[in-house]
């Protein structure tokens, strides 16, 4: 699977708390990897009923850990996804926010980066909602060392981390994105997504 294809599919996961019950294995791994092939491959021929292929949170968190670690940006680590009910999700990652600071421009004395020095666990909670083939992840709380912090240093944050050739200012946490692969809708339970195409 193409990695950018992987990443628009963790997306709206990646950036989001709560940890599970269930440890990661390679086994969860390499299912999920099975699954995103299969997804890779498109919707099936006109006339059929729509595939669905079910998710675990534990196959992502596995996938995260053996499959994706050496693609996870420097300065992140140990990402954490948890998935619930209505498109809900959560997510934790430990991330150096030194780095952040370091890069940005205003840099004043009020600025908050400032007085945030080394790695430090960050949450967030959202609601991932597709339709269509589009897909809009809602920030509804983000935080630091369990302190609460506005949307818009998330997206500080988000932006640094998520800088390429192809989006030198990263990515838009706001912005709908297209999902990939004839993706039509992603549905999600407790511990589970469904992606339907």
């Amino acid at each position: 699977m193409k990695r950018t294809t992987a990443i628009t599919l963790f997306a709206g996961l990646f950036v989001c708390s709560l940890f599970a019950a269930d440890p990661v294995s390679r086994r969860d791994a390499a299912r999920l990897q099975a699954k995103l092939d299969r997804i890779t491959k498109g919707s099936p021929a006109g006339g059929k009923a729509p595939a669905t292929t079910a998710i675990t949170e534990t196959e992502v968190n596995s996938y995260l850990q053996f499959e994706l670690s050496d693609r996870i940006p420097e300065g992140v680590t140990e990402p954490w996804v948890s998935i619930l009910e209505e498109g809900r999700l959560a997510g934790k990652a430990t991330v150096d926010l030194a780095r952040v600071g370091k890069s940005r421009k205003s840099g004043g004395m009020l600025d908050p980066f400032n007085f945030l020095t080394g790695s430090l666990p960050l949450a967030v909670n959202g609601v991932l909602k597709t339709k269509n083939g589009i897909a809009n992840f809602a920030v509804e709380s983000a935080s630091i060392s369990s302190v609460p912090v506005p949307v818009w240093m998330l997206q500080e944050i988000v932006s640094y981390y998520s800088k390429s050739e192809a989006a030198p200012n990263g990515v838009a946490i706001d912005k709908p994105f297209a999902l990939p692969n004839g993706i039509r809708e992603i549905r999600t339970a407790r511990g589970q997504a469904t992606v339907v195409q």
